[in-house]
């Protein structure tokens, strides 16, 4: 599985930055048609080397519906350097919420932070209603991203690492958790294949059109997430 071509790589910055400027404009219509939710606890985790402000406009999008989206409250997502190498920090943050919510949490995860959300479900699926991932290569081998060179720097691990090899495993395997799973074929980072499993049971692939970056401000994204939600409820 190769990573994307080299085209669709260099489009991405324009190509997100013009989804973007249309966000004020079709907020109304994207909201339309939508399932209402009535305060459920959603968990937004954010891409590699972003923090919870780069999902904004998402948890803005949700709390509109009437969901009750919170931040994941670790900083920039570093890798396992941010939710300590047995997950332990990210699963103490659901662990909390689901306590105060009184019930399972739901996870949107987005990139690097669907795969994070794909761990704790698999480790502490108690605490977990579902997981909806968007644009996460969890399906594929690293190198299947124009990313993996950036993901060895900032997490200080190396994708060949026998460690390393038997988390993606992990997380690869089935979700005992309902699931969605929102890829794009035109995803200039990560090859959209790898963003879904084909006959993977108890996870839904949702095809969208959409660029890596700024997949998490995308309107057809946030209503894509909106109605996974909706539909595993």
């Amino acid at each position: 599985m190769p990573p994307p071509p080299l085209g669709q790589f260099l489009i991405e910055t324009p190509r997100a930055a013009l989804a973007l400027a249309g966000v004020p404009f079709r907020w109304r219509q994207a909201l339309a048609g939508v399932p209402r939710a009535s305060g459920e606890p959603v968990m937004l985790l954010p891409g590699l080397f972003n923090s919870d402000r780069s999902m904004t406009i998402m948890a803005r999008y949700l709390r509109d519906l009437g969901h009750a989206p919170s931040g994941w409250g670790l900083g920039r997502n570093f890798g396992q350097r941010s939710i300590g190498t047995d997950a332990s920090a990210l699963i103490d943050r659901v662990d909390a919420l689901a306590q105060v919510a009184g019930r399972p949490v739901a996870m949107v995860g987005v990139s690097m932070g669907g795969i994070m959300a794909r761990l704790v479900a698999h480790r502490r699926p108690d605490l977990i209603e579902q997981v909806v991932t968007v644009a996460s290569p969890y399906a594929g081998p690293a190198r299947s991203t124009r990313v993996w060179r950036l993901y060895e720097w900032i997490s200080g691990e190396s994708v060949d690492d026998p460690a390393v090899l038997a988390l993606a495993d992990e997380v690869r395997r089935p979700l005992p958790v309902p699931a969605t799973a929102i890829w794009s074929a035109s995803d200039g980072l990560v090859n959209g294949l790898g963003c879904h499993a084909p006959g993977e049971p108890g996870c839904r692939a949702v095809e969208v059109v959409s660029s890596h970056y700024g997949v998490q401000t995308r309107l057809i994204v946030l209503r894509a997430v909106a109605m996974a939600l909706a539909g595993n409820r």
